[in-house]
């Protein structure tokens, strides 16, 4: 017995480490959905507290694994030795692999018998806290995993997390069909509507072209991280972004990507004489718009990471959700000294507000996110449905030559498909990409290459059930069958306490 239970244990750290693989750059998306299965069934006929920890193994091996890339920014950029950063990393990921756990120890704890059929629900509601609490990490949700199978229909319905919910049922439902016979008719019943509404999902136009294709470049000046910020450096920098741009100027839109000018605004003038004038001639001969990452401060020395559009009246987009610990440090007194000790160059930014005006550029509302805000759905809706395409910009050489960009693309490419918009996502070093409505990649540039990804970009108007209603609605219905699940198991145990009563009466 107790060797099974160890066996058990090893099998959900496996479970977990294998579950990466279902996301970019591998994408082998069955592996989601063996990877569930494996971990529902390893929750079956324990006590609360092995679930626990069969949960946060399963968490160790998924996090461990997917997201051990963070260390490279620790090393490499921060200054830290590989001892530290790998001790930070493994902080970060158990801190993360806590939320399996809970969730192992919920399930089992009051529904011990009937937790199957409450998983997607339970699994959905665990993402979307881990989406938001403590400012949020939503990497690694199920639902991206499916961004090229067939069950990305309902992306535009019920969001990145309605994915989730959707591919955690049938993880559920091919358990059924194994081990009830009784039930087989009705899983496969199931399984048939689902097919059927996977189908009429995807012929379904949530939004709708507008007016002509414009022309886009997206310059990918390929900046070395540790060279970015060395004040010899930044105008050579920022020199060869408008030389790359001049090769193009047939395009309508060019798009730099974050801080692609390493100064602050208020000091391109003193530091770059004549560089504004320059990219304002471009502007005006070549009637080429711009959107440009630059960082900016307030006159009280407040700083923001900023995107710029470039035209006639320049306006700011300021970044909203920062990254914590890398654009500011949360819990000060706690962690401000130790931070500090991390070399990291703009590390204490401000944030915007949550609502600003949509950037306008080449005629149209933009809807911008700086790098780490694609990430949050909820985000990236306050600019629609006004906004006709989606734009982010973004610096993913923090991670180097990781499986961390890939992962950025696909995160981005399912904010695309739950809008019905255009996503251009220009970046540093890669992975620039031009991303259709549908979430599929029209464009894409190669990493770690000077280059300027060039495309036509149909933009779109129209509101896909996500954009009005966001996470609230997935979010009710798991709460409802939660809910319902409740209901079901207390009535159950009064019928069982009644029966009891009666026998001892009788």
């Amino acid at each position: 017995m107790r060797y099974n239970k160890k066996l058990g244990d090893v099998l959900a750290l496996l479970s977990g480490g294998l579950l990466p693989l279902a996301f970019a750059p591998y994408s082998i998306s069955i592996i989601a959905i063996l990877s569930i299965i494996m971990l529902s069934l390893l929750w079956q006929n324990i006590t609360p507290r092995r679930a626990c920890w069969r949960g946060f193994l399963y968490g160790i091996g998924m996090f461990g694994i997917g997201v051990s890339w963070v260390h490279i920014s620790f090393y490499q950029f921060g200054g830290l030795p590989m001892i530290g950063a790998i001790s930070l990393t493994l902080v970060f990921v158990i801190t993360i692999a806590l939320y399996p756990a809970l969730l192992g120890w919920l399930l089992i704890r009051f529904f011990p018998n009937n937790n199957l059929i409450l998983l997607p629900a339970a699994w959905t509601l665990m993402e979307w806290l881990r989406g938001w609490l403590f400012t949020g990490f939503p990497w690694l949700s199920i639902g991206y995993s499916q961004i090229d199978s067939p069950l990305n229909s309902f992306a535009p319905l019920l969001g990145v997390y309605g994915v989730s919910w959707i591919t955690v049922l049938v993880a559920i439902l091919l358990i059924y069909s194994c081990n009830f016979k009784q039930l087989k008719r009705a899983v496969i019943s199931i399984i048939i509507l689902i097919s059927l509404l996977i189908g009429s999902l995807s012929e379904i136009k949530w939004t709708y072209p507008i007016d002509k294709p414009f022309k886009v470049a997206l310059v990918q000046g390929n900046i070395p991280q540790e060279f970015k910020w060395l004040s010899g450096f930044q105008l050579p920098s920022m020199q060869r972004y408008l030389e790359t741009s001049q090769l193009h100027r047939d395009a309508d839109l060019i798009i730099w990507p974050e801080t692609a000018i390493p100064l602050f605004y208020h000091e391109i003038r003193s530091y770059a004489p004549g560089f504004l004038e320059e990219l304002m001639l471009e502007h005006i001969e070549y009637k080429t718009d711009f959107l440009i990452g630059v960082p900016t401060m307030n006159s009280d020395g407040s700083y923001y990471n900023t995107v710029m559009s470039f035209t006639d009246k320049p306006s700011f987009y300021y970044k909203n959700h920062l990254v914590p610990f890398g654009e500011y440090i949360p819990l000060q007194a706690i962690f401000g000294s130790l931070l500090r000790l991390l070399n990291i160059p703009m590390s204490e930014f401000s944030a915007g507000t949550t609502h600003q005006t949509p950037l306008t550029s080449v005629g149209y509302d933009v809807g911008i996110s700086i790098c780490y805000e694609d990430a949050f759905g909820g985000l990236i809706r306050n600019s629609l449905p006004t906004a006709k395409f989606l734009v982010n910009v973004s610096n993913d050489a923090w991670f180097g030559d990781s499986i961390a960009p890939h992962q950025h693309l696909e995160i981005a490419r399912m904010r695309a498909s739950e809008t019905g918009r255009y996503l251009l996502r220009a970046t540093n070093t890669g992975i620039s990409a031009i991303i259709n409505n549908k979430g599929k990649i029209i464009a894409r540039a190669p990493q770690f290459e000077i280059t300027a990804l060039r495309a036509e970009v149909q933009p779109y108007q129209g509101t896909t059930p996500y954009v009005k209603f966001g996470d609230k609605l997935i979010v009710i219905i798991s709460l409802f069958i939660i809910i319902l699940g409740f209901m079901f198991v207390n009535k159950a145990k009064l019928m069982q306490n009644f029966k009891h009563y009666n026998f001892q009466k009788n």
